[in-house]
């Protein structure tokens, strides 16, 4: 097999805790034709100096502010060698043959982004919250994943290992060409935090081309390290970027989606309250305020990114129920009890 060349970019902010755990796994990968590239948002924790110092081979892509995972990610980017980029946080832990996987499933030209097994690098026997087994959304633009819906996650017991097409795959560890990459522009900066890997799955979808769950590569996340589950900032960014994608993505009855999301988010917020989680309400009202200033912008990308290949987009990758009716009033806890 012609073994393509993969540029694993991990982007950091102050970050370097959590360098100085996973980078040093992530250097012992064994596969013949890769480079590590890290994007440093203009940290000012000593992580160039500890990089240079510890993973010279490693390049160093510093940037001048802190541009979030979206605009961090993309200027690093810019500096890959590689055939395949692969964006890895950096509290991931990798096993040791892990990109063989994925750089043969780049062998099949239609796999335009994959995303291997992500596993819980805090109980190595569980799913991880972030990624799982692969992402799909609901009708109304829900994520949820293979091994994860809502708060239940999963352990690992064989039942994902099917190599599979999925809707969107993790940020967490995110491979795509570079072609496909730079041909959807990269990820999409107004949404800074969360999403914009399923906006840019979506926009990838649309034009025709297919993310697959790769089960025999596997990663371990710790995840949370940059932002707590239960953190307002989070919620913002959640609920906001949530309602750009749908503004960007959908084909029919947008205005009527939109509108249903605001009427559940409101039910969220209200939820918030009654829990003593005055913040996350908070948070939610700023989410949809952001969204409207973001409202003019979302909607003239759709133009960039119209549909070119509706037989695709199309197929069965969108669950077209509602997720949290199906979670909370039948009991649908897991994916396997879902009917697409």
């Amino acid at each position: 097999m012609n073994l393509p060349k993969i540029s694993i970019i991990i982007v950091t902010w102050n970050g370097i805790r959590h360098l100085k755990k996973y980078l040093p796994n992530v250097t012992e990968t064994d596969y013949p034709n890769f480079e590590i590239i890290i994007a440093d948002n203009a940290s000012d924790d000593g992580t160039d100096l500890w990089v240079n110092q510890t993973c010279p081979d490693c390049k160093i892509a510093r940037l001048q502010k802190n541009y979030g995972y979206a605009g961090g990610n993309n200027r690093a980017a810019e500096t890959a060698d590689g055939d395949i980029l692969l964006f890895l946080n950096n509290d991931v832990r990798v096993a040791p043959n892990w990109l063989h996987s994925i750089a043969k499933a780049f062998q099949n030209p239609e796999i335009a982004i994959a995303q291997p097994k992500i596993k819980s690098d805090r109980n190595p026997e569980m799913f991880e919250y972030a990624g799982a087994a692969g992402g799909f959304i609901d009708w109304l633009g829900y994520p949820f994943c293979r091994g994860r819906i809502f708060d239940t996650v999963e352990p690992d017991n064989g039942q994902y290992d099917d190599e599979t097409e999925i809707f969107w795959a993790s940020g967490a560890a995110f491979a795509i060409r570079k072609e496909v990459f730079g041909s959807l522009n990269g990820f999409d900066e107004a949404f800074e935090f969360h999403m914009e890997e399923i906006d840019l799955c979506w926009r990838a979808l649309k034009s025709g081309y297919k993310t697959f769950y790769i089960p025999d590569s596997t990663v371990f996340h710790y995840g949370g390290g940059s932002m707590p589950e239960d953190s307002p900032r989070k919620v913002f960014y959640n609920f906001r970027n949530s309602l750009l994608m749908l503004a960007k993505n959908l084909d029919r009855h947008v205005a009527i989606k939109i509108f249903a999301r605001l009427i559940l988010d409101g039910l969220s917020g209200i939820k918030y309250l009654l829990d003593g989680n005055p913040q996350s309400t908070l948070a939610v009202i700023r989410a949809h305020f952001s969204f409207y200033r973001h409202l003019n912008s979302a909607i003239s990308k759709r133009v960039r990114y119209p549909v070119k290949n509706k037989e695709l987009a199309g197929r069965r990758l969108i669950f077209n129920k509602l997720i949290p009716l199906q979670y909370f009033l039948a009991k649908k806890n897991t994916f396997d009890k879902l009917s697409f």
